[in-house]
């Protein structure tokens, strides 16, 4: 089994703090469409697909026609488990009562949506184009139309945002009782354009305290409503975690297709280039638009593990690597490890090595610490 992402990088605006390849040549999206299909001509699957995710950039800015066109695509040339979780990520402004059922009767069965906050003054900083009010009528014609698995993006750790506010986004998004949630502290990443905003003083960003105590409380209301801490940003009603983005911490094989995609095969890893218009020129031509391939020796594969691994609440598994590593990576992981279980930022049982709650704020740190050299 194995992931299908499938990337689509329109967008109607650029949001200040968005570093995902991303376009705004909505015009393209024609010949965009026909080389995504013609990508998956040239690149044949020998997996079974048990998830297809269509992230960006935005996908619900393509209309049901050009979907339909994806869609005809994927099930001709691969093969779909009859259970695959499909999901489209959607602005809450896009779903019109005709697309949220459009989307139903496409096999579509899970959606994720970027809310990000329910204040409409945050919105307009972070130059979303949506309503906190929209988010409210998108779940509801996604519940009319028959979709039962719901994913809500939260942002906390605004300029000037306090507790009070933070807790005020939590109870609306609990209020909805979707599926799945999935909260994200605003960084500041170079490139975008909140990073020159900060860098010319024009915004001053949160301290670290104010967003490690809303990250604690957003983990305490989440887990006094019934989701599970599953990831350090992914919470999840029993039954409902993303099987898709687990396939990327679990290890598990994923086909990229699009511009700027990844692909990830166990032995090696590949990704296309992030130009859009390089991309269909070199499909037209016949050519894969690959820009670089990396084998995966055995540190990195380790690395890898480390990291992903250490995200999630299952933590590592310690007779893992022991059976798929040489000795010494085990000797090293246990000798990295040790400051950091004397200072309970590292809990340890009898097979795994996890993250404390302390830790999880701090989890980069951590994890570059059990990096092997």
């Amino acid at each position: 089994m194995a992931g299908l992402y499938i990337h689509i990088p329109f967008c109607k605006s650029r949001c200040i703090y968005c570093g995902f390849y991303s376009t705004i040549e909505e015009s393209t999206i024609p010949q965009y469409v026909d080389a995504l299909c013609r990508e998956m001509e040239l690149r044949p699957s020998p997996y079974i697909f048990n998830t297809v995710y269509f992230g960006g950039g935005t996908p619900s800015r393509l209309s049901i026609p050009f979907l339909k066109q994806i869609f005809n695509k994927i099930q001709s040339l691969y093969t779909v488990s009859d259970d695959a979780e499909i999901t489209l990520e959607c602005n809450p402004d896009d779903i019109t009562e005709d697309f949220a059922q459009s989307l139903s009767e496409l096999l579509v069965n899970r959606i994720s949506m970027g809310a990000q906050t329910f204040d409409n003054q945050r919105l307009a900083f972070l130059r979303r184009r949506h309503t906190a009010e929209q988010v409210k009528t998108a779940v509801e014609r996604l519940r009319h139309a028959g979709i039962r698995n719901i994913s809500i993006d939260l942002i906390y750790g605004f300029p000037q945002e306090t507790l009070q506010e933070w807790d005020q986004d939590i109870r609306q998004v609990l209020q909805m009782d979707v599926e799945h949630i999935s909260a994200y502290c605003l960084s500041v990443e170079e490139g975008t354009a909140l990073h020159q905003l900060t860098m010319q003083g024009k915004v001053q960003p949160a301290d670290e305290e104010a967003c490690l105590a809303m990250y604690y409380h957003l983990i305490d209301q989440l887990k006094d409503a019934g989701y599970t801490h599953y990831e350090i940003s992914n919470f999840a009603k029993p039954g409902y975690h993303s099987r898709h983005n687990s396939s990327y911490w679990d290890g598990t094989p994923y086909w990229g297709i699009g511009a700027a995609a990844h692909s990830y095969d166990i032995q090696t890893r590949h990704w296309n280039v992030a130009d859009l218009h390089t991309y269909i020129r070199q499909l037209k031509d016949g050519t894969l638009p690959v820009e670089e391939r990396e084998v995966i020796d055995m540190p990195t594969r380790y690395n890898d593990y480390v990291m992903t691994s250490l995200r999630t609440q299952h933590g590592i598994d310690l007779t893992y690597i022991h059976q798929q590593f040489p000795q010494q990576y085990s000797d090293y992981l246990q000798q990295q490890a040790e400051r950091h279980l004397q200072c309970h930022l590292l809990e340890k049982d009898d097979h795994h090595l996890r993250l404390t709650k302390e830790a999880l704020f701090i989890s980069d740190s951590i994890i570059s610490d059990l990096f092997y050299a």
